[in-house]
């Protein structure tokens, strides 16, 4: 008689739950990526025309181009605000992700382990069946020896 699972179905059912988690998790990382190199090119882009705005001053600049560089970064810092939440909430996500693989890892874990424990009673049972056989063909042939 072979072994047989009772939970087989549930653990197939986690197993598949964990990997539907893993991969939500590897699009949250995708996804907080993207948005923090975003993130990243617009604090660049606003270092950039700082260095370049500081350098136009020493060398002398126009009161429009002042304002229009100005209006520029004021954008830029709108942009990189917008973005910071972007990062925040990506993050966020990210870690709730992280936090159901966890979960459902455990869950995986759990009917494994269970399931160790139960291939090991089944083999313990299996075993003291087949000395009882073994007993019981031994008595047999005790009597038929003592018969003759």
């Amino acid at each position: 008689m072979g072994y047989q699972y009772k939970f087989e179905r549930i653990l197939s059912l986690k197993e598949r739950e964990k990997e539907e988690a893993q991969s939500a998790y590897q699009d949250s990382i995708k996804k907080f990526e993207l948005v923090a190199e975003k993130l990243y090119d617009f604090l660049k882009k606003k270092e950039d025309l700082l260095s370049f705005q500081e350098q136009q001053l020493k060398s002398g600049f126009q009161v429009q181009e002042i304002r229009h560089y100005q209006n520029f970064i004021t954008n830029l810092e709108k942009s990189i605000s917008y973005y910071q939440n972007l990062v925040i909430q990506a993050r966020n996500r990210m870690n709730w992700y992280e936090d159901q693989l966890a979960s459902m890892n455990i869950e995986v874990k759990k009917y494994e382990k269970i399931r160790e424990k139960d291939y090991k009673q089944f083999l313990t049972k299996e075993k003291e069946d087949e000395n009882k056989q073994l007993d019981e063909v031994s008595v047999l042939q005790y009597m038929n020896k003592g018969m003759r």
